[in-house]
């Protein structure tokens, strides 16, 4: 009885023991698949990321994508979106850094706040900088870099990445810079001072940090001195003696300035220190075995683009220079910025020579005012591109073109084409093209009528 007893007793244990681990087994193995559910976007996000490691952009993109799709609630969502356009940043060409800017954009709409979107801008202004094409042919990417690296100067100042936008843009305003001044020269050593002085007068305004302002301003202080403005050309070369007193120029404005009678102002500290930086600052200029090979290279040069100063901040369409002053009527506008590069001063329409000077016209003006209509005297010459004059009538203006062929038919206030008063209209002052044109006419409908009974 004992032995039965003990026997199933130990049974009992066995059962109890077996159901203990079964439940044990049981409850374990859901922890294990819902751990495996969570790591899997970290896995493929990895994966991802040592495709892309290894220049397998397609398959790379593919794993980000994948995972964005299907685990939207992921932290690694805005690290995928983020690492598609690295990849295409990456992957270079025209092609891929079109769409590295796209994405980059993308990721700064949808995630403004985080750390990463300085980084964002900041590549988008890369992309653009890598497309930058040199100094003399298109400027349509170093404009889109300059305006990237100026948002990111706006946006994201205190950044650790600022420093870098900050010597990207200056880097970037040098190549858009020499443009202006390469074309400004050209029109400058060829006297075409009005195609060059509002070149001038734009680059000395929007990039006072230009390796080669000092110039600029010297030139814009010739333009003026040539066409007989002492009074503007003074500006310039003040200018020039206050902003870049260490530039080889500034003793020879000095000596203008003296001629002129105009007051020699001292160099500004700031600039002076400025440029003592710029000389203590090393360089990395291509020697003369390197020189073949930026002939071939695409990009622009910009060993010569300043280290100090702060770049101009202020947009393309924000900064846009007005060369042509309103005025009340036709006439010649000197057109030149101040002494701080923003005042605009003009003169009347006596000025001489060939210098900076726009033609303002005001909208509505007549040029000039004309006499009514129905008269048939006006005081001077029109000239063949002057627009019709106010208060001329329909048949004045008509009359310009000539009727039927005969170039004996005028209604221009009864003058030839050479604007000498026609003797025709001085004998006969009643008569107007009225009559003319009605005479003209009646004669044509009698020939026409006498063809008609000839053939019959």
């Amino acid at each position: 009885m004992y032995t039965k007893f003990n026997w199933l007793a130990a049974l009992a244990a066995v059962i109890a023991l077996a159901g203990c681990a079964g439940q044990k087994t049981a409850t374990a193995k859901p922890d294990t698949n819902k751990t495996e559910s969570a790591e899997a976007d970290k896995v493929l996000y990895e994966r991802a990321l040592n495709d892309l490691k290894h220049n397998r952009f397609d398959t790379a993109r593919l794993s980000f994508q994948t995972l964005i799709n299907t685990y939207p609630d992921s932290e690694y969502l805005a690290k995928a979106k983020l690492s598609i356009a690295d990849s295409y940043f990456k992957e270079g060409g025209a092609t891929g850094l079109t769409q590295a800017v796209a994405q980059y954009q993308d990721f700064i709409t949808f995630f403004p706040f985080l750390d990463e979107a300085a980084y964002a801008q900041m590549q988008v202004g890369m992309a653009h900088y890598r497309r930058m094409e040199k100094a003399d042919r298109d400027r349509t990417e170093a404009l889109e870099a300059e305006a990237a690296f100026q948002a990111f100067m706006q946006k994201y100042p205190q950044t650790e990445l600022a420093p870098k936008a900050e010597q990207r843009l200056r880097e970037v305003q040098e190549v858009l810079a020499e443009g202006d001044y390469r074309i400004a020269s050209f029109y400058y050593l060829r006297r075409i001072d009005k195609a060059a002085a509002p070149r001038l007068l734009d680059l000395v305004a929007r990039y006072p940090l230009y390796s080669d302002a000092d110039h600029a301003n010297w030139m814009l202080g010739s333009i003026y001195e040539r066409n007989k403005r002492n009074d503007m050309a003074s500006t310039y070369y003040a200018r020039l003696v206050r902003e870049y007193p260490m530039s080889p120029l500034a003793a020879q404005a000095k000596a203008k300035l003296v001629k002129f009678g105009a007051p020699v102002p001292d160099a500004d500290p700031t600039a002076m220190a400025r440029m003592q930086r710029e000389q203590q600052t090393p360089r990395d200029r291509p020697g003369f075995l390197k020189r073949p090979g930026e002939l071939l290279k695409s990009g622009p040069d910009v060993s010569a683009a300043a280290r100090v100063g702060m770049p101009n901040l202020t947009p393309q369409a924000e900064d846009v220079t007005d060369t042509l002053s309103p005025g009340g009527g036709a006439g010649l506008s000197v057109v030149a910025a101040g002494a701080n590069g923003g005042g605009n001063s003009s003169s009347g329409s006596s000025g001489s020579g060939t210098g900076a000077y726009i033609q303002s016209v005001s909208p509505g003006a007549t040029d000039p005012p004309a006499a009514a209509s129905g008269t048939a005297t006006n005081s001077g010459a029109t000239g063949a591109n002057d627009p019709p004059a106010a208060g001329s009538s329909a048949q004045d203006q008509a009359g310009q073109t000539g009727q039927g062929g005969q170039a004996g038919s005028t209604a221009d206030a009864g003058q030839n084409a050479n604007g000498n008063p026609d003797a025709s209209s001085q004998t006969s002052p009643t008569s107007t093209p009225g009559s003319n044109q009605g005479e003209s006419s009646s004669k044509k409908k009698k020939n026409k009528k006498q063809a008609k009974l000839q053939s019959q």
